[in-house]
């Protein structure tokens, strides 16, 4: 990882060189270290992108992707999306909201799109949705707080 970004209490660096060359990665959060890697960058449209390869340890027994995988990629998501509403505060998750529509199987590359729907004095409304090769898997919605020192 090399250079980055500061994000509320988070910072972020680029990847340079695999796979996630160009991409950012955030650190420091010892649950999305543990369960990812993770990483966003912003695309061609410039809306930010978040994505994850999905491994053997992301799945269910029946060899799908687990929802508690999705869930925490989701969370991680709302974050890259409204990042720039985020900027300069630290922040918490208040509430998230998913349905499952499809599944994933280890190797699939899952990515995230989504909108800041409003953006006000100390909450963010955002939503989105986790696909795979175009094939929708999840969508979710939730409210991020603004936590001011």
């Amino acid at each position: 990882m090399d250079g980055g970004e500061a994000q509320g209490m988070w910072s972020a660096a680029q990847i340079t060189s695999g796979e996630w060359a160009g991409w950012m990665a955030y650190g420091g959060d010892p649950f999305e270290d543990l369960t990812g890697p993770f990483y966003y960058r912003t695309d061609e449209t410039g809306a930010v992108v978040s994505a994850f390869r999905a491994e053997r340890r992301h799945m269910n027994a029946s060899g799908a992707m687990h929802g508690g995988a999705l869930l925490t990629f989701a969370d991680y998501a709302l974050f890259t999306i409204g990042k720039e509403a985020l900027r300069e505060v630290g922040s918490v998750t208040v509430s998230l909201n998913g349905e499952f529509i499809d599944a994933a199987v280890e190797g699939d590359l899952v990515e995230a799109r989504g909108e800041v729907v409003r953006a006000g004095r100390s909450l963010v409304f955002i939503r989105g949705l986790a696909a795979t090769a175009g094939r929708p898997l999840f969508s979710f919605s939730g409210i991020v707080k603004k936590v001011r020192a």
